[in-house]
């Protein structure tokens, strides 16, 4: 009997600290998915916010900054597969025993932007944490074992930006299948009422309280909550979270 899958959902993208504005989330429930800047050295060029050609208003003094797109989704500009890589070895070390079949998901902090009149009902009305993405996984290594690898298995992470620094610091790598995707439509982690109140998605089904800053934390979905959380995902928006 095979197993079934776990997943883990991680906070990533722009925020109000870097670069000091979030990616906007419309009343429909489509959204724009920003990066953080880039703030170490690389051995590569990277990608500034200007090179994205994202449809958001970004401030002038912005846009020449480099981006650490991380992760990388092969739809988005820029990009050409699935990877992550994680510098930091308090969630490397879960996101390392992650295996094949199993979802890494992303979630980011989005700013409502549009008609209040026009939202959708799951939409908060300032901001909110939402699922912006998920990689099926296809491998889960160390940067230990990143080493190791030969140039042709390392082309997976060719293009991640913790490859491209100068050192390569990513303490784990993970790759995505081709089913792994950037999602259409956000789905709400946060309640409707308030940004900082979690919804359902968290304080039932991840190991997480919701209390405090859950939107910075690591969220951890056992395989039988992971059922529950793809069917969301799968349907979602045209579907509620119970």
């Amino acid at each position: 009997m095979s197993r079934r899958p776990r997943s883990i959902a991680i906070n990533v993208g722009a925020n109000t600290n870097l670069p000091g504005i979030r990616g906007p989330v419309y009343p429909d429930g489509r959204f724009e998915y920003l990066p953080i800047p880039e703030e170490q050295p690389t051995r590569r060029p990277v990608p500034t916010y200007g090179d994205l050609a994202v449809d958001v208003d970004l401030p002038e003094d912005v846009r020449d900054t480099p981006v650490h797109l991380d992760p990388e989704f092969a739809e988005y500009p820029t990009c050409e597969r699935y990877s992550y890589g994680d510098d930091h070895g308090v969630k490397a070390g879960p996101l390392s025993e992650l295996e094949a079949g199993d979802f890494l998901l992303f979630y980011a902090t989005l700013t409502f932007h549009g008609d209040p009149d026009e939202a959708a009902d799951w939409i908060a009305s300032d901001w909110g944490a939402y699922l912006v993405g998920e990689f099926r996984v296809a491998r889960a290594i160390t940067g230990e074992t990143y080493e190791t690898l030969s140039a042709d298995e390392r082309a997976a992470f060719d293009n991640n930006a913790h490859v491209k620094r100068d050192p390569v610091d990513a303490k784990v790598l993970v790759e995505g299948d081709d089913s792994s995707r950037l999602y259409e439509y956000a789905v709400p982690l946060s309640s409707p009422d308030a940004g900082a109140t979690a919804n359902r998605l968290v304080t039932a089904l991840s190991n997480d309280s919701g209390k405090g800053p859950w939107w910075r934390r690591r969220l951890w979905y056992d395989a039988h909550a992971t059922a529950e959380l793809r069917d969301v995902v799968e349907r979602w928006p045209n579907c509620s979270l119970g």
